[in-house]
């Protein structure tokens, strides 16, 4: 009988696991220069957390029967796990708090495709507490921060706003609402000409649909829609973000009305990460705003607002690929300490742990015994291993180089 990995699973050999952490340990690098403080949520998660901000559809969550009442879920995303703690762990927090994750989401997937994934890595940030122009550009600017530390240039972000998109919405008719976003959302033109709308809510919807492309194009068009007094401040607060993130040299922006998450917490800004490299767009990352979810957990119903992004690592894995950035091989080890005799052998730990003990990062093995000396130089060279210390009964070492 073959053992495999459960449908949809999948195992990290060490070459594999060098090159997620790679790219980790440059993200972190990153969240740590801007004050960002790791945290790490449960894996499993009550139903009615996962549900209460409607991040994702129940049926998208893998399930758990625990023989309780409770109904469990394999968290299918990081950003409702962390403003539950936060708003029950953390009642007495300095705002704003700078959080970040890098962590395993699992997420339930109907393809036809056998064996389609269904764990992903994420690293990602959230900053809560902290609403404002000021909020937002500070998120924005992290994202260009993260990808130039993992050495990406082609890419562009793709930015919208929820509110305003809603709020253009909220002029055709609620029983038609939730069809003309989805036409929207998937820019499907056909189904608007297949609407029972008048032409002026006709008209309308192909406007917001075209709400796409460069900033200064797009907040002209929509400033030049039937817009009250809450809508124009909220383009105003757009447009202000966006001339402070073009004030940074080669933001690379394209402002998008019509991009319409599948996730409701959003309540203003939005943004995907866009590979550019590739004959097809691959998306890096996503995030943004969301200033009510966190009122949902709070024994209060305080609303504190928030906004963060997760990048995929595996997006980024592939994207990375062929920048032949990543590491090619598994570390090899510096030391192999090897015992002459059985006498030998607790000298051998000793010095083995002499030579870990070096302040920078040193690898030793030992030698398990059973091989002659050429056959022990042979591992070693297989194994790339630079050093040999031969450890004598009177614990003297022989130090033998094979580069």
């Amino acid at each position: 009988m073959v053992y495999q990995p459960a449908s949809g699973a999948r195992d990290l050999l060490p070459l594999d696991v060098e090159k997620k952490r790679w790219i980790e340990d440059r993200l972190q690098q990153v969240f740590h220069r801007w004050g960002y403080h790791r945290i790490i949520t449960s894996t499993l998660e009550r139903m009615d957390t996962l549900m209460a901000g409607e991040a994702i559809q129940r049926q998208m969550v893998i399930q758990l029967q625990n023989g309780e009442d409770d109904e469990l879920g394999l968290r299918p995303e990081l950003t409702a796990s962390i403003a539950r703690t936060v708003v029950t762990r953390m009642a007495n927090a300095t705002y704003p708090q700078r959080l970040y994750y890098n962590a395993n989401v699992f997420r339930r997937t109907w393809e036809s495709r056998h064996n389609r994934q269904q764990e992903f890595y994420q690293a990602g940030v959230e900053l809560l507490g902290a609403g404002g122009l000021l909020a937002n550009a500070e998120v924005l600017l992290l994202v260009a921060d993260c990808l130039a530390a993992l050495g990406l240039r082609q890419w562009h972000l793709i930015l919208g706003e929820a509110g305003i998109t809603r709020s253009l919405l909220s002029a055709f008719p609620a029983n038609l609402q939730d069809k003309v976003r989805s036409a929207i959302a998937h820019l499907d033109r056909i189904t608007i000409d297949t609407l029972p709308l008048s032409d002026k809510l006709r008209d309308r919807a192909q406007i917001i649909m075209d709400l796409r492309g460069p900033s200064a194009d797009v907040l002209q068009k929509v400033s030049s829609l039937d817009l009250d007094e809450e809508q124009r401040e909220a383009v105003n607060n757009l447009k202000s973000l966006v001339e402070l993130l073009e004030s940074e040299k080669e933001f690379p922006l394209i402002l998008d009305l019509s991009l319409i998450q599948t996730i409701d917490y959003y309540t203003g800004i939005v943004f995907e990460v866009v590979n550019d490299t590739e004959s097809q767009a691959r998306v890096l990352g996503r995030g943004g705003r969301y200033d009510q979810l966190l009122g949902l957990y709070h024994p209060q119903g305080e609303n504190i607002p928030g906004i963060g992004f997760g990048l995929s690592i595996e997006d980024l894995y592939q994207v990375l690929l062929s920048t032949q950035q990543l590491p090619q091989v598994t570390p090899a080890s510096d030391w192999l300490v090897v015992p002459e005799t059985a006498s030998a052998n607790a000298f051998a730990f000793a010095y083995a742990q002499k030579l870990r003990d070096s302040t920078d990062l040193v690898r030793v093995e030992i030698d398990l015994g059973g091989r002659d000396a050429e056959a022990i130089r042979q591992y070693a060279r297989d194994r790339s291993i630079a050093q040999i210390a031969w450890i004598k009964a009177d614990g003297s070492p022989k130090i033998e180089s094979l580069r």
